[in-house]
């Protein structure tokens, strides 16, 4: 393992940074984008979905395969490689002559940005001494909390003067630039410990694809087809996690799970994120169906909500120094239940200044959750089991997103008919999300002021 001056260090974390940036953008940008490319491609909304759906199911199945890629390929080589991955496929996207390859070209980037997101963080943990964890892992979620919210303002504003193929030409111009700078300040400081790749766990993580895709699908439709994939995946699944128990050199290391301290921390980490996920997805039909204001409009009314949230990103590790863990997540959890609570409650009076507010603390709060609960779960672990923790927290929270989603969507649904969206729609998913927010309230309870204070 390469030993990091204090100025390469700084190089190594920033262009590291940059690129899963640049990534994480590319992950919420395409919404932006779906009526142009539906008009340009001639297909239905279902259809266009596939670009955030593929993507979403690559990168959940390529999450589990990290730690072996991060223990068997030296890191330089390991990152150069998935930025040519995403190179390629977006310019496959922009050459698309079809929509199957435009589908094709982001599949591409969903497997690379599903290397990298697990990757990053245990690089960075690893390479971090522990009393310095928590103000990089600030700037972690400072990263992945605004790009996510930058995205669709980014290929909003290129789509206004530009066509579609300017938003991936635009990821190819920064991945270049990132590329060169990785061959210079890239380094390979992780430990090179090769062990046996098991093709069959990476056969049955197939399963994890399938209940997601399952999962996804019957927001819309439940037939007999989808059940049998759901219940086939259930079963593929199920092997996969048990053989990851009795192999000698499990693909995804889940004896991280015996400690109680990670497992929290992880559901943790998966709670805030539903909360997180939910409010990107209510607010904007909020503001649209219920408010009656355009796509450009619900689209600023959420830049208030982006800016706090990564604004404190950088204070949590401060917040959490003074405080304690224990006390910052009470306080990230209570903002979070505040925020859904006060939907809740102000939803009917249609003021959208009282939305904007809500859910901006509902997005504040995640701050002094997500981030924080990733820093307690991994330093919970043997420095080995980094790897493995960090993959199996990023799969997690993925797959808390899809569930947190798929159980509003379908509240939203039912409530609301026989119309499409309905105000009493929207405040059943409200409180539904206010009762999820105090179970996560609840968890935080849990935490043992000791403990924590143990592993900070």
């Amino acid at each position: 393992m390469s030993n990091l001056s204090d100025i390469q260090k700084k190089f190594f974390i920033n262009v590291l940074l940059a690129t899963s940036f640049t990534f994480s953008i590319s992950q919420s940008a395409m919404t932006t984008i779906y009526p142009t490319l539906m008009k340009h491609f001639s297909v239905a909304v279902s259809s266009v979905q596939w670009l955030t759906t593929g993507f979403m199911l690559v990168m959940v199945l390529m999450m589990p395969l990290s730690p072996w890629f991060l223990k068997n390929v030296p890191f330089k080589a390991f990152l150069l490689s998935l930025q040519i991955i995403f190179l390629f496929g977006t310019l496959v996207a922009i050459t698309a002559g079809n929509f199957s390859l435009l589908v094709i070209g982001r599949l591409l980037e969903g497997a690379a940005v599903g290397l990298l997101f697990p990757s990053f963080q245990s690089v960075i943990l690893s390479i971090t001494p522990e009393e310095k964890r928590l103000t990089q892992m600030g700037l972690v979620g400072l990263v992945m909390g605004s790009a996510l919210a930058v995205g669709p303002i980014v290929s909003g504003v290129i789509l206004e003067i530009f066509d579609w193929q300017a938003v991936f030409s635009f990821f190819l111009l920064i991945l270049i630039i990132l590329f060169l700078l990785s061959l210079k300040f890239i380094k390979n400081v992780m430990p090179h410990e090769p062990y046996h790749f098991d093709v069959i766990s990476s056969i049955s993580l197939m399963g994890l694809v399938m209940l997601l895709y399952a999962l996804q699908t019957m927001t819309t439709k439940i037939t007999i087809s989808l059940l049998f994939i759901f219940f086939v995946g259930l079963l593929l699944f199920g092997y996969f996690v048990q053989r990851q128990f009795s192999i000698k050199e499990p693909l995804l290391d889940l004896r991280v799970l015996k400690n109680a301290a990670f497992r929290l921390g992880m559901f943790l980490t998966a709670g805030s994120y539903i909360a997180l996920i939910v409010t990107t997805v209510l607010m904007p039909i909020y503001f649209q169906k219920i408010l009656g204001v355009n796509a450009l409009w619900s689209g600023l009314m959420m830049v208030p909500a982006a800016i706090s949230l990564s604004i404190l990103n950088r204070r949590s590790a401060e917040v959490m120094k003074r405080f304690g863990l224990k006390t910052t997540m009470l306080i990230g959890s209570a903002m979070i239940l505040i925020g859904f609570f006060g939907l809740l409650i102000t939803c009917q009076i249609k003021l959208w200044l009282l939305a904007i507010i809500f859910a901006a603390l509902v997005e504040s709060g995640n701050a002094f959750m997500m981030m924080p609960a990733v820093t307690y779960a991994n330093n919970a672990l043997e420095k080995d089991l980094i790897p493995h923790g960090t993959a199996l927290i990023t799969t997690v929270r993925q797959i808390a997103g899809v569930i947190g989603v798929l159980i509003i969507s379908q509240v939203l649904t039912l409530v609301s008919k026989p119309l499409q969206v309905s105000m009493k729609g929207m405040l059943a998913s409200f409180a539904v999300s206010a009762i999820l927010a105090a179970i996560l309230l609840i968890l935080v309870l849990r935490i043992k002021n000791r403990g924590a204070n143990k592993l900070l």
